[in-house]
């Protein structure tokens, strides 16, 4: 990370969990988050939300349905 923003998204499978788990702290459990409220907050770590918040949802630190993010 340089200044807050990841540089890369790490590809070795601890450090990316890592990385998620600090990333699934900036969002209140038991609330629901639309597409267009989770992209601003990861958008502060990196340009690639997308990847960001797949992996989120694939490592199961949230969960998504009918478009509503939620961490778990």
């Amino acid at each position: 990370m340089r200044h807050g923003r990841l540089l890369t998204i790490p590809a070795q499978r601890k450090k990316r969990e890592m990385l998620l788990q600090r990333l699934a702290q900036e969002f209140t459990p038991d609330r629901d988050y639309t597409e267009r409220d989770v992209n601003p907050i990861l958008v502060e770590f990196h340009d690639d939300v997308a990847t960001l918040r797949r992996e989120l949802v694939g490592y199961r630190l949230m969960k998504r349905s009918g478009g509503i993010y939620r961490r778990l």
